[in-house]
């Protein structure tokens, strides 16, 4: 598979076969293709040449870069997800988000504050794989041993881009360098 930008190769050649239950980092720096390959993985029409197989029926949780767009309060984004509220916030909780916080409008949040309610609302998700865009962008040292062992323990089928070395030699089973 390559991927191409406006008529540029963004990454590759690559090749790779991702099963159930394997956690794959994706490495490299900016530009690279990192997320250009998390986006064509979730289905954005890019141009690549090539083949991309996902299994029938995928259901991929993705959790992007950015938060901003994150407003309103946490039971409406949790209802608006699907999400089953104990869980969510016991999630948020594992993740270090206070508990004052849950009164709070998204928009007040800390951009790490945000990401831990996108990540927490990713992992409520039943999902077949797991695709994250720089998970740990925002997140405290803390918060980051917390997510590792949140992942280390249900161990979801998950692919990540992350310029965190030691996440990734701590979750990944294995690695791609684009």
């Amino acid at each position: 598979l390559t991927i191409y930008y406006e008529g540029n190769k963004a990454c590759g050649p690559l090749s790779l076969t991702l099963e159930r239950g394997e956690r794959l980092a994706l490495l490299g720096g900016n530009g690279c293709g990192k997320s250009s390959l998390i986006k064509l993985i979730c289905g954005e029409p890019l141009d690549y040449r090539g083949g991309l197989y996902r299994g029938g029926g995928l259901k991929i949780s993705y959790v992007p870069q950015q938060t901003a767009s994150l407003n309103g309060s946490l039971t409406a984004f949790a209802a608006g997800q699907g999400l089953e509220f104990s869980l969510f916030f016991a999630l948020l909780r594992q993740l270090d988000l206070p508990p004052g916080h849950l009164q709070r409008d998204l928009a007040e949040f800390s951009a790490g504050q945000r990401k831990k309610v996108l990540l927490a609302a990713s992992l409520c998700q039943q999902a077949h794989l797991y695709v994250w865009d720089e998970p740990l962008n925002f997140i405290d040292l803390i918060s980051r041993i917390q997510l590792e062992r949140v992942l280390l323990r249900y161990q979801p089928t998950l692919i990540f881009a992350e310029h965190d070395r030691r996440f990734c030699d701590a979750v990944a089973t294995a690695s791609l360098q684009l």
